[in-house]
């Protein structure tokens, strides 16, 4: 890009990012920058985020960070990739067309396999099926085009094992059933995460900004409570408070207001910054980390690649059942976690970020292994 700033450079090198690559299309309007963080266990996947951003550094900052956390989400599932993502500049609405998708398309295959692209905010499905046109590095497709589909139906079913974990750390029993449970967005991920609730005998109390959303939960789940706004839904009594939609769900206002016990939902960056994990420990609230419990996501696209999440892996195509049974283990890494954050003595997510950075570098340590 010709506006990138000295600035822009700078916070590169300020980070530990292996590759950062800006993209450029003038024909299209695409503007796009990849962050690839490590391929310490395998090469970097992430999605691709489509977005107004007000700046190039915000972009930029974001797509920094949310790599990084990639690589961290992807160790703690116990994934062969790296940390990747990749965001557009602009909005999907007026931006997205075939002809700047399948530019990105080419900027993704030109990193040769260092990188996989998925679906992210402002981006779906069928996006993926045609940036696929030009990449074969990309997962999420539909399943028309052979792909794994949407993604957010084992996002939903992995924060649902988180919740089950953590009910049964605090209270004995992984059951849902009387707990009181809030929910903030319940747009692709949380209208999931609604019915494996109610299934398990919980019940509800939900928000979301889009009236889209709110009247899809009165027409499929009457009996879920619903509130008008985030503020009012943090005041309210309950159990568990599931953040699902943007990150920063937990500032310091919140954590003071909450009355739940236990912190477990699907948005990304949750903490809006450092030391809110220690306030919620100081108030007794139990907090799983986001990227422990929202990893269901990736682990179905993970399969889509190569069958065991791997790019060594053998598969004979996705297999929906194989990737829900490795989600199904976000209940024993999430006890884990908590297991190990009591023996250390720190709080959830410092127990979390260890796990990951030890298998980042215990298996990385292998690349160090000669194969001919």
């Amino acid at each position: 890009m010709s506006d990138k700033t000295d600035s822009d450079v700078s916070e590169v090198f300020a980070h530990d990012h292996e590759q950062v690559v800006y993209c450029r299309d003038e024909e299209t309007g695409l503007k796009a920058i990849i962050a690839i963080h490590n391929t310490l266990l395998g090469p970097g996947l992430g999605g691709t985020r489509f977005f107004p951003y007000a700046s190039e550094h915000d972009a930029l900052t974001d797509v920094l960070r949310l790599s990084r956390g990639m690589s961290y989400k992807n160790a703690l599932a116990g994934l062969d990739h790296g940390g990747g993502k990749a965001v557009i500049i602009g909005d999907p609405a007026e931006l997205k067309s075939e002809a700047l998708l399948r530019a990105y398309g080419r900027f993704v295959q030109s990193l040769n396999g260092r990188y996989y692209t998925a679906c992210d905010v402002g981006t779906y499905v069928q996006d993926m099926d045609i940036v696929s046109r030009e990449s074969e590095f990309v997962t999420g497709r539909s399943m028309e085009a052979g792909g794994a589909g949407d993604s957010s139906v084992l996002t939903a079913y992995g924060v649902f094992q988180g919740m089950r974990a953590s009910v049964e750390y605090l209270w004995g029993s992984p059951s849902l059933a009387g707990k009181r449970v809030g929910i903030s967005g319940v747009g692709k991920v949380g209208r999931y995460l609604v019915g494996h609730l109610i299934e398990d005998g919980a019940s509800i109390v939900a928000t979301d900004p889009y009236e889209g959303a709110i009247q899809w939960l009165r027409d499929n789940y009457a009996q879920v409570d619903i509130v008008p706004s985030t503020e009012e839904l943090v005041a309210a009594e309950m159990d568990v408070y599931a953040p699902c939609a943007l990150g920063g769900a937990l500032d310091d206002d919140t954590v003071a207001t909450l009355s739940a016990k236990i912190v477990c939902g699907a948005a990304n960056n949750q903490l809006a910054h450092p030391g809110v994990e220690k306030q919620l420990e100081a108030r007794g609230i139990l907090y799983a980390p986001d990227y422990l419990v929202n990893a269901g996501g990736v682990i179905q696209v993970a399969d889509e690649i190569g069958g065991a999440g791997s790019p060594g892996g053998h598969s004979h195509g996705f297999d929906f059942e194989r990737a829900k049974r490795r989600a199904s283990g976000i209940f024993d890494t999430t006890m884990r976690i908590y297991a190990l954050a009591a023996e250390e003595g720190v709080p959830p997510s410092v127990a979390a970020d260890r796990l990951a950075e030890r298998r980042m570098r215990d298996v990385g340590r292998l690349r160090g292994v000669y194969l001919p």
